[in-house]
């Protein structure tokens, strides 16, 4: 049976893929955008399984209003994929107080709104998907992108907790968690903060690190194979958690963690002092 998905920031990048895919299978889709004339194209494709839906996640009403309309339009939700969201570069001495404000509106506050009006569906329904798009910038971090890992740290802890507390509704959760891409995130779509010269090498040699790391043939992940990707992830019976979309994530990953449980251990003697 075709599923039902409500896709948020499907006007561009992963959320446009995602869209795409699941449409080109004959699943029916809700796609937001603050911008829906991103989607006249496949509207005029997919008449009758593309509901389009013009939607800001930081308008809560808003947000409440959209997941209604595509529950009456479809009759169910099955797949919910909160995929809205952008990138705010700066040093955390650079950025202001508004612009991480801003970023934790769209990032976390947005996915609040989306999760909590479809809930009551889901609960209802004793079934659906939760996808969370988090990024690997969800659980490392990297010079000049604090405001963006605080937005993406804060999803994921969300996130966790939320799954708990809805296995028991028959409600599955997954955070999707993406290495590089070949998206706009880093581009028109993102903020950056007023530099300080005092970051200025700091900031050219991460530049320069992204650069070599495009260079690299297959390093860079397609969003196309993306949104097949996620199809698999929402027919699973029994999703994870958590999962890597691209190569990059599975090259770096292992080595922060071990890094991490080796400096636990190395003050582990600081830790049980602490205990009295």
């Amino acid at each position: 049976m075709a599923k039902v998905w409500f896709i948020t920031g499907a006007g561009r990048g992963f959320g446009r893929e995602f869209t795409k895919a699941a449409l080109e299978r004959g699943d029916q889709v809700a796609a937001t955008a603050r911008n829906t004339s991103a989607l006249d194209d496949l509207k005029t494709q997919y008449p009758d399984t593309l509901l389009p839906l013009q939607l800001d996640v930081t308008d809560r009403d808003a947000a409440f209003t959209a997941i209604k309309e595509a529950h009456e339009r479809f009759g169910r939700l099955d797949v919910v994929v909160n995929n809205a969201g952008y990138g705010l570069f700066g040093a955390v001495e650079e950025i202001s107080p508004e612009q991480l404000r801003d970023q934790l509106e769209v990032n976390l506050f947005g996915v609040l709104n989306i999760t909590q009006a479809v809930l009551p569906i889901l609960r209802e329904q004793g079934a659906g998907h939760l996808i969370q798009i988090s990024t690997i910038g969800g659980i490392a971090a990297y010079p000049t992108l604090g405001g963006y890992h605080a937005s993406k740290w804060a999803l994921e802890g969300m996130t966790e907790s939320l799954a708990q507390e809805v296995a028991g509704f028959g409600i599955k959760v997954t955070l999707v968690e993406p290495g590089g891409f070949a998206t706009d995130w880093a581009g028109n779509s993102a903020t950056h903060a007023t530099a300080q010269p005092q970051y200025d090498g700091l900031r050219n040699a991460m530049a320069e690190q992204v650069k070599q790391a495009a260079d690299i043939p297959g390093l860079m992940g397609d969003p196309a194979a993306a949104g097949h990707a996620i199809l698999k992830l929402a027919d699973a019976e029994q999703p994870p958690l958590r999962v890597f979309f691209g190569t990059t994530p599975t090259q770096s990953i292992h080595g922060l963690y071990e890094q991490r449980l080796a400096t636990w251990d190395q003050w582990e003697w600081l830790s049980v002092e602490a205990n009295g």
